[in-house]
């Protein structure tokens, strides 16, 4: 038990006292939270970006004003000088396209043979955009043709706004889901990366010990199972310290986060409305207040999200994870003499990561209470990013217990096998190793 110990805390401290590792256990939340911020800053300013659309109505339907309603878009109407002239015009400025509305005698034809011109492919969004303005007033002609009042279709429509709240009459913002499913697709992601880093990490360190022959001094006082473990847990160590660190600096950030939102939401609070305002700026004002009221709910409902025990079973089952899948990363270092041969042997491994991350995306976020997602978030190869990804959603006890159970039962599992592997590769050279190989090993 001393040797097992004296080899967890030599490998504990060669991770840890890594300057790179230190470097980016202090660095690592302030990248993640300034690529998060810059992919917000750069989705806000491609969809601010207004480009100019340049149009040609031969039809005689469309006005400037129809148009003119869309604010993510700049029209230019070229109709007086014609379509072969406005194309030369658009081919020679930097808009984005031009817009062709021919002539015909029926609308059905006109929507058929509407076109748009560009040098370019256009953006998505742009073609989207004209395609809602066209269908509108296209939709509206046709209704007038067939009589249908406009102005009373247009009173008879309804707005739904559901108000959430629990049997208790706690409110609820309907943006919480949403939080959810990120929490937990982010929990489960972050799972599968770290399983990934920290398994090659352990299989890396079993080849350049085992090709540098320094193996054969260090088993000649300690068995190779109790080296496989100390390397194991000795790096599982390294890594739950970096998950402790990051949890309390993104908890420190959140939380002032949350409270200066908080306090800026307070100082900008709406009174009531004097008697010179006018109805339209009353109307402006409460709105605002809904708004203020909504995102005041939404980080009310995020502080009272069980983000601790979601970042206990975070822990729990990335070490249970990690210690399940470093067993398998070990024994194929122990198998091979360069990583280069490691590659046949890391498909199985990557293959049941894979699958839970695609389960998660695929299933848990649409039903995370049904039988693919319960199944998967139960078998031990899978469960360590399925059930992280369930939790937030509110998982029965018992299911947690039954996960966790095969997980432990799992890892013992595939530690004794993989100990007889690693037995029997440590001291095997200059030989390329088979699945075949690798059974007869188990069986010795």
């Amino acid at each position: 038990m001393n040797k097992l110990k004296l080899i967890i805390q030599r490998e504990f401290l060669a991770k840890v006292k890594n300057r790179t590792f230190i470097v980016m256990t202090f660095l690592s939340p302030i990248l993640m939270i300034g690529m998060i911020a810059l992919v917000a800053l750069l989705t806000k300013s491609s969809i601010e970006k207004k480009g100019t659309v340049a149009f040609v109505d031969d039809s005689g339907l469309f006005q400037s004003d129809d148009f003119a309603k869309d604010k993510s878009i700049s029209f230019e109407n070229l109709t007086e000088i014609g379509l072969e002239k406005a194309k030369i015009i658009v081919n020679e400025s930097s808009h984005e396209g031009l817009l062709y509305i021919p002539y015909r005698d029926n609308l059905d034809e006109i929507a058929a043979n509407i076109q748009f011109f560009s040098e370019d492919s256009p953006s998505m969004i742009t073609i989207s955009t004209l395609e809602k303005i066209l269908d509108k007033k296209l939709e509206n002609e046709k209704m007038k043709q067939l009589g249908i009042d406009l102005v009373k279709l247009e009173s008879s429509k309804v707005s739904i706004d559901i108000r959430m709240s629990n049997f208790s009459g706690i409110k609820s913002s309907k943006l919480i889901n949403g939080i959810k499913i990120g929490i937990g697709m982010g929990a489960g992601y972050l799972i599968m990366m770290f399983i990934l880093i920290y398994g090659s990490m352990v299989m890396r360190s079993v080849i350049e010990e085992k090709t540098s022959r320094i193996i054969e001094v260090i088993i000649s006082s300690v068995k190779p199972f109790q080296l496989m473990l100390g390397k194991i847990f000795g790096t599982a160590l390294a890594g739950l310290t970096q998950f402790v660190i990051w949890g309390l600096l993104m908890g420190v950030i959140f939380i002032g986060s949350s409270y200066f939102f908080g306090v800026e939401l307070h100082n900008k609070g709406v009174g009531m409305p004097n008697n010179g305002i006018g109805m339209q700026q009353v109307a402006t004002d409460q709105m605002n207040q809904l708004a203020q009221n909504e995102t005041q709910l939404l980080f009310d409902e995020l502080i009272s999200l069980p983000l601790v025990s979601t970042f206990v079973f975070f822990i729990l089952y990335f070490l249970l994870g990690y210690l399940l899948y470093s067993s398998l990363y070990a024994a194929i270092g122990a198998a091979v003499d360069n990583e280069t041969d490691t590659q046949q042997f890391m498909l199985p491994i990557m293959l049941p990561l894979m699958l839970g991350v695609y389960i998660g995306f695929a299933t848990v976020i649409n039903d995370p209470h049904g039988t693919v997602a319960t199944v998967f978030s139960m078998i031990p190869f899978t469960s360590p990013i399925v059930m992280l990804m369930r939790i937030p959603f509110g998982v029965p006890w018992w299911q947690i217990l039954i996960s966790l159970t095969l997980l432990m039962l799992s890892f013992l599992a595939i530690v004794w096998v993989a100990a007889k592997v690693y037995r029997v590769g440590i001291l095997m050279y200059g030989k390329k190793i088979s699945y075949k190989e690798l059974m007869k090993w188990v069986r010795y």
